[in-house]
Order: structure tokens, then C-alpha cells, then sequence
């Protein structure tokens, strides 16, 4: 599968090259970040589903990055290279770039545990959107690996036939990595590497939106993640973990959230 071209690219702290993409014009609202989900990348995740178009079309200017591993960025097939630390330092990395002031962070999946984690330190970030998580980031520090362990995700996309696989929840990462034409090594070492240690959520000063589909199973009870954040509150929407960002209310739910929170500050 083939993405859109990136607007341009930056050297990690680590020498991993970060790709990135720009839309829309300058405005006075601070800009918008996304950050996808593991396996997906910024066309999949936010132009296909509709959200980058939906956010220029309400005056918004947008970023996106495709995450160390994935996309067009660099993909380094060491786990030391990876996890959501590293990838919260790529994002930071991005915000210096961009050069505002205050920006408004929306992630999914994966793309929310570094958001969450970045939040917490960086106060550039005054609006942020976490979708595709749940209560296991409260109780787990990560991923719901009670659904889908870590091990099982990196032993289904290292396996040379994915008829071996066993899992259902690895085999249908491993299926979205093959449609995606993915480096299943590089995914394979972000997926021994992921966050499982607890967040700082009550740190976290920007008013936050929980989202996830009603239908996602490493996302269920998004209230307790809204809950164990200051000014979080959640939103159920119809979809599973793959489905939900396409279902009509998913892109006009996070415009809403950032237009009313950038209206009344």
C-alpha cells in the first residue's frame, strides 16, 4: 500500500529519520497534531477516515507524523530503538519544529499512550484527544495485553506463515500489517518494546476526550482512563479497534472537542 508523499522529514535524537506531513492554512487556533496507531500510518489512520479533511475544513492547520517504524519514517529493526519514550521524543522533537507556542495533540491506539505520556510533561500541549484506549491504561500502564499479548503481536508478524498463527488478536494485526506492506521486523521490535508501566495521567493539564469504539476490546470502560485524568471525559462511539475511525461520528467528535475547548479558552 502506498502514502501520500510527507511534507518533510527531521533527524530524530537517535539519528532515525521522522517523516511528517502539513495541511491547511495558517491560522490563529493553535495547530493540531495526530499520531496513528500501531501498524497504521498517517494516511490510514487520519486522511482515509476522513479526520485531516474534516480538521482543515474547520480552519484548522495539521501535522501528522508517521511514528519510528512505520510509514515513510526510518525503520530500525533493534527494540532498543523503539517503545513509546522514544516515540514521545520524536513528537516533542515535531512540536519544535512546527514552533507554536501551544498545539492540540490527537492520538489512537498506540498513537494515545504516547500522546498521554507526552502530555504529562509537555505543556505545549493544551488540547489533547485519546482514542482507541481504555481502562488497561490505568490498570496496565499500556496496551491490554488481558486481549492481546505483546509477545503473541511479535511472534504472529515474525512468522513465516501466518496460517501457524493462533492468536486471533495478533493474527489480525499480523493481516493489517501484510495489507499495509509494513517492515514486519521494525513492528515486531516496537511490539517487544511497548509501554507497561504506569502513566503519570494525573499530571496531565490539557482537557482531554477518551474515545473509543463501543465495540473495541482493547479499549473497553474508556471512563476509568477519563476518570484518572484531571479534565478527562470519555465518548463511546460505534466500531471496533479497526472500525471506529472510519464510523461517521469518529472525525466530527474530535473536531467538536477542539473547536469547543479552542472557543473557550
Amino acid at each position: 500500500m502506498t502514502e501520500s508523499a510527507p511534507h518533510g522529514s527531521f533527524p530524530s535524537f537517535d539519528g532515525v529519520q521522522i517523516a511528517y506531513y502539513e495541511w491547511g492554512d495558517q491560522s490563529a487556533l493553535a495547530p493540531v497534531v495526530l499520531h496513528h496507531g500501531f501498524v497504521a500510518n498517517t494516511e490510514v489512520n487520519w486522511e482515509v477516515p476522513g479526520v485531516v479533511a474534516a480538521l482543515v475544513a474547520a480552519g484548522r492547520h495539521v501535522y501528522a507524523l508517521d511514528a519510528r517504524g512505520h510509514g515513510a519514517s526510518g525503520k530500525p529493526h533493534d527494540a532498543a530503538s523503539y517503545g513509546e519514550g522514544a516515540m514521545s521524543r520524536d513528537l516533542r522533537m515535531l512540536f519544535d519544529l512546527i514552533g507554536a507556542p501551544q498545539v492540540h495533540l490527537v492520538g489512537y491506539s498506540m498513537g494515545s499512550l504516547v500522546s498521554l505520556l507526552t502530555a504529562a510533561t509537555d505543556r505545549r500541549i493544551t488540547r489533547l484527544v485519546a482514542g482507541g484506549v481504555g481502562a488497561s491504561v490505568v490498570e496496565l500502564g499500556g496496551p491490554d495485553s488481558r486481549v492481546v499479548r505483546r509477545d503473541a503481536i511479535a511472534a504472529a508478524l515474525l512468522a513465516d506463515d501466518p496460517a501457524t498463527i493462533t492468536d486471533r488478536g495478533a493474527a489480525g494485526f499480523r493481516r493489517f500489517a501484510d495489507a499495509m506492506g509494513a517492515d514486519r521486523l521494525a513492528l515486531a521490535a516496537h511490539a517487544s518494546a511497548v509501554h507497561l508501566a504506569s502513566l503519570p495521567l494525573a499530571d496531565i493539564a490539557a482537557p482531554t476526550l477518551v474515545l473509543a469504539g463501543a465495540s473495541d476490546p482493547v479499549a473497553v470502560r474508556p471512563q476509568v482512563l477519563a476518570a484518572a485524568i484531571p479534565d478527562g471525559r470519555a465518548l463511546v462511539i460505534p466500531g471496533d479497534h479497526f472500525t471506529a475511525v472510519t464510523d461517521p461520528a469518529f472525525a466530527p467528535a474530535i473536531v467538536e472537542f477542539l473547536d469547543t475547548a479552542a472557543s473557550s479558552s
